[in-house]
């Protein structure tokens, strides 16, 4: 009977060895703020998604607009974040551009806005900017230095 159970050798011996480690290593080079794409996200879902939630509808058509823009590109930020990293990490500082935007926005894009609708778009642009730093700090920090 023939012997066909696979055998495995080392990969050391494979010609694209080291080229498969440097790909591996450029793969996994900016992932340091991983933790962060997600509830970047869920940010962005949540904004786009407020005015159905907190109910302002009908009182804040141009906020209703505005919010749901904004979520969406939040929302791709994250997922940008999360396809390529270490192009898409420079642009932490425009997602703290953005939370900046949604927490003066109430008064620039609304019409006379209640403090229901003023505290939500000041929470979500706070935590925009919280997150922003975070990714800027953190890929900062993870960016060699020549």
């Amino acid at each position: 009977m023939a012997n066909v159970s696979p055998t495995r050798g080392d990969i050391s011996s494979h010609p694209d060895a080291s080229e498969m480690r440097a790909r591996y290593a450029r793969m996994l080079g900016g992932r340091e703020v991983a933790l962060v794409d997600g509830p970047v996200f869920l940010l962005g879902l949540y904004c786009a998604a407020s005015p159905w939630i907190v109910h302002y509808t009908t009182s804040q058509p141009p906020l209703v607009t505005h919010n749901l823009i904004m979520g969406i590109a939040i929302s791709l930020l994250a997922l940008g974040f999360t396809r390529a990293p270490e192009r898409m990490y420079g642009l932490s500082w425009a997602m703290c551009a953005l939370g900046v935007w949604m927490i003066i926005s109430p008064w620039i894009v609304g019409d006379n806005p209640d403090a229901g609708v003023v505290w939500n778009n000041i929470i979500i642009g706070a935590l925009a900017v919280i997150l922003g730093l975070v990714c800027a700090g953190t890929a900062a920090k993870a960016t060699p230095r020549p």
